[in-house]
């Protein structure tokens, strides 16, 4: 992109949203990843319009431009390796409407997931999806990934609450897909479409999500063991025995050392893995329901149980659970995270698996995560290599072959972009790829919204 282009863009939409100063272009160029790339110029959009306007000159001009939120997320997406314009939403944070009556919310991209949970609870309705990140991602960013988080095994994930959504295609022109209407079987689903794009197809500027009443209870359940494999053999058996929690998370032994080693959390002696399992309901049937549960894990030899109902005490052990990815960096300097997903049945043996690549590579491995839908995220840790990111690159594509292995997936809510994208035909077939270049192509046939992802 030359100086006549940006100052062009400029002039388009002013230059207090499109930016160019070196401080502004290094803001833009990562994201929760170790990728880094500059680009040109920063649009900052206030508005659908700000965001159309951009599209088109870049469209008309064949500038690359990739879409940007909070930028926390795991995959390189919001990274604009190609340079162009980072087309940033983070300002775009308006909750437009909240209707108890109909159970919806219109919001824009750029509101903070948990602003918005915490907004919507003061009217006495609920957004269930609970992205660990919700504290710093947005909205948007959830729904081009197609989030999960803590409570997808009783919820779902993202999609399942997108009724509706206000985008701009790449060259320029403002769509609105879906429906207010809880239930619409009118034409293709675009909007299930766009949701976990990526930023590939169109950007969002408006977002209908679908909601359910506050539950009036929750407990949460912690149960330590003395072993991994007694912990996810005990949350599998409770889950077969037909209890039903909101959240079944699970954390392995080096996940816990790494947490108490930040200080932030303790653990009886013995444990060797931990779970967090989070019930809620109607008033009683929660703190029932994690009493059943506790009862039953005592059968399992657990080395402790405990309930937490005060919520003070529960976003307590949650914090612990949120803490472990940065403290992580406590026990290694050198930290690749991957999440990866199973059948739960599977999670046993995908553990054995990672136990033989740990030996075979001379790394260690932390597992933690969604035991309940069987999404772990495996954070591998090598210090001592003279080259640890090629080494780790090699403990990487054999933990997603012995995943593949296990009829899993390479991700389960991270997202593809540019750190997985190089293993995407080991899980898709040739066709299935060709068939998703192809929708690519119809929505951006001068392939200028967020090239070098996915594929």
């Amino acid at each position: 992109m030359n100086r006549k282009q940006i100052s062009a863009l400029k002039k388009i939409l002013g230059s207090k949203l499109a930016i160019s100063t070196p401080e502004e272009l290094e803001l833009a160029s990562y994201d929760g990843t170790d990728f880094h790339a500059i680009p040109s110029v920063v649009v900052h959009a206030s508005c659908a319009e700000d965001v159309a306007k951009t599209l088109a000159y870049a469209n008309e001009h064949s500038i690359p431009v990739t879409p940007r939120g909070a930028a926390t997320g795991l995959s390189g997406g919001s990274v604009p390796v190609t340079g162009g314009i980072s087309l940033n939403t983070e300002h775009m944070k308006e909750i437009i409407s909240i209707s108890r009556e109909d159970c919806t919310a219109v919001a824009q991209p750029g509101i903070l997931v948990a602003d918005f949970q915490r907004e919507l609870a003061g009217h006495g309705l609920f957004y269930p999806p609970d992205p660990s990140s919700a504290a710093f991602s947005t909205l948007g960013g959830n729904v081009a990934e197609c989030a999960g988080g803590l409570r997808a095994l009783k919820y779902g994930v993202t999609r399942d609450y997108i009724l509706a959504i206000q985008a701009v295609l790449p060259d320029g022109t403002i769509i609105d897909t879906g429906s207010a209407a809880h239930k619409t079987v009118a034409g293709y689903d675009l909007t299930r479409l766009l949701v976990g794009s990526e930023g590939t197809l169109a950007v969002f500027t408006k977002i209908t999500v679908r909601l359910l009443p506050l539950p009036a209870e929750i407990a949460l359940v912690s149960a330590y063991y003395g072993s991994a494999e007694a912990a996810v053999s005990a949350a599998i058996e409770m889950l077969a025995e037909g209890f039903f929690p909101r959240a079944v998370e699970f954390m392995d032994e080096l996940s816990i050392a790494s947490v108490i080693s930040s200080g932030e959390a303790g653990a009886p002696e013995g444990t060797r893995a931990c779970l967090l399992i989070e019930t809620d309901g109607p008033e009683g049937c929660a703190v029932r329901e994690a009493q059943d549960i506790r009862e039953f894990l005592q059968s399992t030899s657990p080395v402790e149980t405990r309930t937490a109902v005060e919520a003070k005490e529960r976003e307590s052990l949650w914090n612990i659970r949120r803490q472990i990815s940065p403290a992580i960096y406590n026990v290694s300097p050198v930290k690749v995270s991957e999440d990866i997903c199973v059948a739960r049945s599977k999670v046993l043996e995908l553990l054995g698996k990672l136990r033989s690549i740990e030996s075979k590579h001379g790394v260690k491995i932390a597992s933690y995560g969604h035991l309940g839908d069987g999404n772990l995220h495996v954070n591998i840790l090598d210090e001592k290599s003279p080259d640890p990111r090629r080494k780790l690159d090699e403990v990487i594509s054999d933990i997603f072959d012995a995943t593949l292995e296990l009829g899993g997936s390479i991700s389960g809510e991270h997202g593809i972009g540019l750190a997985k994208k190089a293993f995407l035909p080991r899980e898709i077939g040739a066709v299935e790829l060709g068939l998703m270049r192809g929708i690519k192509e119809i929505f951006d046939p001068k392939g200028i919204l967020n090239p070098g992802k996915i594929f």
